[in-house]
């Protein structure tokens, strides 16, 4: 729960300092949003390593060299004093993706697909306020210490995080690979797999919401709504109600549901949460409550369709669970890296806050697609 928790936090925890870090090095608002997008692309490129990484050498020894990486990385963007400087430590800090890999492929080195759906979902019920409330409590470091306190914070956060699991964390791949020939060899018999392609898509596009709305909410409660800073970081919240929900039921009903079945009904929230939003701007009663209010659905939703999608793609091919749980990662936030972009660059054409809504629907589409595709394929 620490290790996704960690991960999560250090994504979105300065985003309501933005716009402070912006005037405090000089720069403009699209260069320092670079600190989300690329920060979300490295992050899906270094868990194309890890999971493999983890294959070979176990997960133990991953884990801790990471977390040291991720505590170093973040005293370099406290100590920065350019936007150049900023950006490289920022993206060295992504090593922190391993929490995201790791908490996943651990569960599943030890239970069964429908109970590593269901833990899964606990582990993420548990975590579920770090990722969404992160930018508040940013917001309360930034308000009494500065924006540079919060990268003290996860600096000192990751150097408990490395002791805690230096002394607790046991070794749970009990079948390493001989070598990464080895593994290589069976790369195909995951890539070939459509099932893995659905969940692992399913799962991409349903975050996607979220990630465009990492990317594109921040834009629409200032300019759109003109709300201000204080105001703003309790809104960023609001999705994580939703995601704790849909963790809770996930924990509760995916070993009697089905994991394919818990991923249709998350993936049929997000559409109709986004649909809502979009009908009830169009109609003329947008504001920054309805908005914000039907962005519970993101939450929601995602909760019941990224626990069990992972369980998912980890058990299509259970000896490659690292490779699977780290290629799944990637497509995850790499998507998500690519729709926070293009939510920012649309909104910043205008049209107030339907271009975000846009790019959060259609993203839910695809997600419900295709896990229809998978319960097709499925018989």
């Amino acid at each position: 729960m620490l290790l996704a928790g960690v991960s999560a936090l250090n994504m979105s925890v300065f985003l309501p300092s933005l716009p402070a870090m912006t005037q405090a090095f000089e720069t403009e608002y699209g260069v320092m949003q670079l600190s989300i997008s690329l920060y979300l692309a490295c992050t899906a490129a270094l868990q194309m390593v890890i999971g493999p990484m983890s294959d070979r050498y176990g997960r133990r020894p991953i884990v801790l060299a990471t977390l040291v990486i991720f505590a170093l990385a973040s005293l370099g963007c406290y100590l920065s004093t350019s936007i150049e400087m900023f950006l490289t430590f920022r993206m060295i800090s992504a090593a922190v993706a391993v929490g995201m890999v790791m908490s996943r492929t651990v569960v599943r080195d030890v239970v069964p697909m429908a109970e590593a759906a269901s833990m899964i979902g606990y582990v993420t019920m548990g975590m579920s306020l770090v990722p969404m409330a992160a930018p508040t409590l940013g917001g309360f470091i930034d308000e009494f210490f500065g924006w540079r306190a919060i990268f003290l914070f996860t600096f000192a956060l990751g150097a408990a995080m490395t002791l805690l699991c230096w002394v607790d964390q046991g070794e749970t791949n009990q079948e390493k690979s001989v070598s990464f020939t080895e593994q290589f060899a069976d790369y195909p018999e995951l890539f070939t797999s459509l099932r893995f392609w659905g969940y692992a898509l399913a799962a991409a596009f349903a975050s996607g919401a979220f990630f465009a709305f990492l990317g594109g909410s921040p834009y629409v409660a200032s300019v759109v709504y003109e709300l201000p800073p204080t105001t703003t970081r309790y809104l960023f919240g609001v999705p994580a109600i939703g995601y704790f929900v849909g963790n809770m039921i996930s924990g509760r009903y995916s070993v009697s549901i089905g994991v394919n079945h818990m991923v249709l009904i998350g993936a049929a929230l997000l559409v109709f949460g986004m649909a809502a939003s979009l009908v009830v701007t169009a109609i003329g009663y947008g504001s920054a409550f309805t908005f914000f209010s039907f962005c519970t659905f993101v939450g929601l939703g995602n909760g019941m369709v990224l626990p069990n999608a992972t369980a998912g793609l980890l058990s299509v091919r259970p000896h490659l669970a690292g490779t699977a749980s780290g290629v799944g990662g990637a497509i995850m936030i790499g998507g998500g890296a690519a729709l926070a972009a293009l939510a920012g660059a649309l909104l910043e054409q205008g049209h107030g806050s339907y271009p975000l809504q846009w790019v959060m629907l259609l993203s839910t589409i695809a997600s419900l697609v295709c896990i229809l595709l998978v319960m097709r394929r499925d018989p």
